[in-house]
């Protein structure tokens, strides 16, 4: 199954897009490949003026439609999610996520940030029909480091956060493959029905 590793920092290199790689690498231990997305090497005009005839965007986008999963990454800036990845999220189809499976990263300075995620960032994702959004991992700078000598460095609290975050991934990838394979279609539990 594919995942892609999308990172929505407009700047490299970047805590968010470091962690999205960290996270992608944990997920290729397990068996998995991926396919990584940075929004900021697309064309930058194409992308604000919503060009959707862009060769760029036009692939970008298959990226996503392509995937089974998609692990996405974002720096927090004034309690939001990056405007860059906005802009991209907002040419997808109306379905764009449909039947797929997103993991929601963000880094940003505080504590205080942390609920941009899923006010800001997981209503989206649902608006967009994804199957299942995981639950969110957000590290702030003082948990998540970066050095030339000791490479990424990621608070105990946080690595547990993303130890569960990629296992449940996997996990659901897997379960995803199995019915795919059996050629059962699982069914919404909003469509259950039972009687008395």
């Amino acid at each position: 199954m594919n995942i892609l590793l999308l990172a929505g920092s407009p700047s490299a290199p970047s805590r968010s897009t470091r962690l999205l790689y960290h996270v992608g690498e944990r997920l290729a231990l397990l068996g998995h490949r991926y396919a990584k997305l940075n929004v900021r090497d697309l064309p930058a005009q194409s992308l604000l003026h919503a060009d959707f005839g862009d060769v760029a965007l036009k692939a970008a986008r298959e990226q996503v439609a392509a995937a089974n999963a998609v692990v996405i990454a974002t720096p927090v800036y004034k309690a939001a999610y990056s405007g860059i990845l906005k802009a991209f999220l907002d040419l997808l189809p109306q379905d764009g996520l449909k039947g797929k499976l997103v993991l929601p990263l963000a880094t940003g300075g505080s504590q205080s940030h942390m609920l941009a995620l899923d006010y800001g960032l997981r209503p989206v994702l649902s608006a967009l029909d994804a199957r299942h959004v995981l639950p969110s991992i957000y590290a702030t700078e003082q948990q998540i480091a970066w050095s030339e000598e000791a490479g990424l460095t990621i608070d105990e609290v946080i690595a547990r956060r993303v130890s569960d975050g990629v296992e449940n991934l996997s996990a659901s990838l897997i379960a995803l493959q199995d019915t795919a394979l059996s050629g059962f279609e699982s069914i919404p539990f909003s469509s259950v029905r039972c009687s008395v």
